[in-house]
């Protein structure tokens, strides 16, 4: 087999960061755009200007996962066409000003339209970020490189409810959408400026010259291997569209298993962002407090998740992400019990580690996965069916928020889902890329030990 990647050259670890760093505060405004309606919700619920019921407020809180189904579908193919960078400038662009929109809103309806149009945006940087880590991280760390960035998501969070506690008793909720518009200041010119391309995109392109001085810029190796190395049968799929391999013999199952995966883990995480302040006010919780879970929700993400993504590296990531669905099950469960206010915070932290710190892992899982010409298509469809799973969510929780089934029954709601996703995960086969490598390597061996 022809080695056709370059030669290793000297790694720029601070350029790479760079890259990372740009990601990182992408996703944090994606993770303030998206969560800030958990903070809104016990005021939009109360007797206040629209006065909405449980049912009214979840269905609101799916329109802009409806719209990211939308986004990440088309921008995670699309971005295979037209690369990385410019999708990321426009869809953080696009999200920031129909949030303004949201904040401009006279009725629920136009809100909801409004949450639709910028969930299309925030639905595309998503993808898009994930595959820009990957493709810059070192190959040792990109679970963890991955895990970090996509903390970004639970900053967002963070500083959501840190912000909603002082601002919307005094400004009103309307201010949390205006100052979701501040990527446009804060982020879009900079990355104009810094955020490189892709490499394996240029090199997928035919410009290969471009593609090479980014690799001699930030110490990456491009590698060709899915293009001009493959067995004549990968060959033949190579010919096909990316979103047709991901329905190959070789990839359907992983393909409808990811699928699962993402639907549960983004159920779990957008149904507890969305309602989890909620159902602690209905515990007995004021305002201040019952936003103190939201933020330990995200809090406990940023901790666990790092720690999560190095055990996937070490350990596998289908191994990790089970355990951690399993945990996330248990801990919801045992938030049904009358335990101490502590108790409780550490049982939402670690939630939020294995809820939000397992959708980040599989999205990595998922990326690994696939070929590198497919890949920001695989994981765009992922991310678009697993939204499915995000609509849910929310309305799911209203609707069992409104079902007068007792407190309990919101957390047995959220832990079912979790043992269904450990299930799909564990079930997950081995990716034909890391079958054919290892074959490639037995192979080696055999020839070494025969000429000796």
């Amino acid at each position: 087999m022809i080695n056709t990647a370059t030669p290793p050259v000297k790694p720029r670890g601070h350029a790479r960061t760079l890259v990372v760093a740009m990601c990182f505060a992408a996703i944090i405004f994606d993770g303030y755009d998206l969560i800030v309606y958990g903070t809104v919700v016990p005021t939009l619920l109360g007797r206040d200007e629209w006065a909405l019921t449980p049912p009214e407020a979840g269905r609101i809180g799916s329109y802009a996962l409806m719209g990211m189904l939308v986004g990440a579908a088309v921008v995670g193919t699309v971005t295979d066409l037209v690369g990385r960078r410019r999708i990321m400038l426009g869809c953080v662009t696009w999200f920031s000003l129909a949030m303004g929109l949201c904040a401009l809103a006279p009725t629920p309806e136009l809100f909801g339209l409004a949450r639709f149009v910028a969930g299309i945006g925030l639905g595309g940087v998503v993808p898009t970020a994930i595959a820009l880590t990957i493709e810059y991280a070192h190959p040792r760390h990109r679970s963890l490189t991955n895990a970090l960035m996509f903390c970004g998501y639970s900053v967002g969070g963070i500083l959501a409810a840190l912000i909603a506690i002082p601002t919307i008793p005094a400004l009103g909720w309307r201010t949390m959408f205006w100052i979701g518009m501040a990527p446009l200041v804060l982020f879009v010119p900079l990355a104009f400026a810094l955020l490189p391309e892709s490499p394996s995109f240029l090199l997928a392109k035919g410009r290969r010259q471009e593609a090479e001085r980014l690799a001699a810029r930030f110490g990456l190796v491009l590698d060709e291997r899915d293009i001009v190395a493959e067995s004549a049968p990968d060959r033949q799929e190579t010919k096909r569209s990316a979103v047709a391999s991901l329905f190959s013999r070789s990839y359907l199952v992983a393909t409808l298993l990811f699928w699962l995966g993402t639907a549960v883990g983004l159920l779990l995480v957008y149904g507890l962002n969305t309602w989890l302040a909620q159902i602690m006010r209905q515990a007995g919780y004021p305002l201040g407090s019952a936003l103190a879970f939201l933020l330990v929700l995200n809090l406990g993400a940023i901790i666990g998740t790092p720690l999560a993504g190095i055990a996937a590296d070490r350990l596998g990531s289908k191994r990790v992400i089970t355990a951690m669905l399993l945990t996330a099950a248990a801990c919801i469960f045992l938030l049904s019990l009358r335990l101490p206010t502590l108790a409780l915070y550490a049982l939402v932290a670690v939630a939020g580690a294995c809820t939000i710190g397992t959708t980040i892992l599989v999205n990595a899982y998922t990326a690994n996965h696939y070929p590198a010409r497919a890949r920001a298509t695989g994981l765009g469809w992922a991310l678009a069916v697993g939204r499915l799973g995000a609509i849910v969510g929310p309305v799911y929780g209203g609707l069992v928020l409104a079902s007068d089934l007792g407190l309990a029954a919101n957390f047995y709601a959220f832990a079912i889902p979790a043992l269904v996703g450990a299930v799909a995960v564990a079930l997950i086969p081995r990716s034909p890329v890391d079958r054919r490598e290892g074959a490639c390597e037995g192979s080696a061996e055999t020839e070494l030990a025969s000429a000796h």
